[in-house]
């Protein structure tokens, strides 16, 4: 019985790729019909219940927008990916997604692979020559205490391998490799990759691990964490340890992402659009146009600090309470009530005294869309 519930919810995730499948084939969820406030009053009790539980899913998942970051890093992920479909005796170059919290790293990375599932599928079909299901992406997660065994054990969790129970980190490599050729898979993400301690001997286990996947997995590796740099992903120097890391970092590309700036007219243009992008999505009764991009622009920057994922949370959580209490608008007042993550509080302070006193402003020359 745990078993299957495990089996179950795990579908449910990323953690399989049942989950991954669900997730990439997803149609898009219907948009709930924008009702004014008389509209709303007379909705019998039942009707209204179920108009804002639609709103509720629809707010909590606005995005992703595609942010001129995320544009960006797609077209590069794109080279990369395209360019790595040499033959089976070359290696081919991994990638490190590497950028602060809350810049929608994770997110950018699953809209890439979900274009690609998508891709793939459409141009090889369902299933390979041999017969077996076609699973372009395998993605798993790292901790702190993940090592070579681990590792390998995660990939073959993921294609609910039978043999993913008991054996060694090489007879489990052995059949992660299988899994992956079996499948056919072309990309494989590793979320999380901060979580692991580079410079201790799992680290280097599994950095070894990467140029063994590289050489011999006909895929590319797309690794997404924190800090990779300064956790010595890239590193060159002296030292047995230190010139296996490098290895890694020779092999593989350094992409990030950047928060909004507003210190220049081109960024100002980009947050700008951005809220306007936001607000079209927002069905709420009282909506009207710049209530976000005008209206709330600076506030939301310093916010936000810029990092869309603060970005997102905010509004996300402005609308649930909005829909709620009846409000039926994001306002100062309302958006004032409404938490936020930690990070985005530390830094809001000298934001907002800089846009209050008018040596920074969020708002275009220009205004655009």
């Amino acid at each position: 019985m745990a078993d299957d519930l495990r089996s179950r919810l795990d579908h449910l995730t990323l953690a399989r790729k049942e989950g991954f499948q669900k997730m990439a084939e997803a149609k898009p969820q219907p948009r709930p019909d924008h009702l004014t406030r008389r509209q709303i009053k007379a909705l019998s009790e039942m009707a209204l219940t179920e108009y804002n539980r639609h709103r509720r899913r629809w707010h909590a998942n606005l995005g992703p927008l595609m942010t001129p970051q995320m544009q960006a890093l797609h077209e590069d992920l794109w080279d990369i990916f395209d360019s790595n479909e040499q033959d089976g005796d070359k290696a081919k170059g991994s990638i490190a997604l590497d950028a602060f919290p809350g810049l929608g790293k994770t997110t950018a990375a699953l809209a890439f692979a979900r274009k690609l599932h998508r891709r793939v599928l459409q141009e090889e079909g369902p299933f390979t020559a041999a017969g077996h299901e076609r699973w372009p992406v395998c993605r798993i997660g790292l901790t702190a205490n993940t090592g070579l065994r681990d590792f390998n054990r995660a990939i073959l969790e993921y294609f609910e391998h039978p043999g993913r129970f008991r054996g060694t980190a090489a007879e489990f490599g052995y059949r992660a490799l299988d899994s992956v050729l079996t499948a056919e898979t072309k990309l494989l993400i590793v979320d999380d990759l901060h979580f692991l301690r580079w410079k201790n001997r799992s680290g280097v286990e599994v950095s070894n691990h990467f140029k063994y996947i590289a050489n011999e997995f006909p895929l590319t590796v797309l690794m997404i964490g924190v800090g990779l740099e300064e956790k010595g992903l890239f590193s060159e120097g002296d030292g047995y340890e230190k010139a296996i890391l490098a290895q890694t970092g020779r092999r593989t590309t350094r992409l990030d992402m950047a928060p909004f700036t507003i210190k220049s007219e081109s960024g100002r243009l980009e947050w700008r659009n951005t809220l306007l992008a936001i607000e079209e999505r927002i069905v709420l009764a009282e909506k009207f146009p710049g209530m976000l991009a005008d209206a709330l622009s600076d506030y939301l920057f310093a916010r936000s600090t810029g990092h869309i994922g603060s970005l997102m949370t905010l509004i996300n959580r402005g609308c649930q309470r909005a829909v709620r209490t009846g409000v039926e608008r994001l306002d100062q007042k309302l958006m004032d009530k409404v938490k936020s993550d930690a990070a985005a509080e530390r830094a809001r302070p000298e934001r907002q005294q800089a846009l209050e006193s008018g040596r920074l402003t969020s708002r275009p020359k220009k205004k655009a869309g």
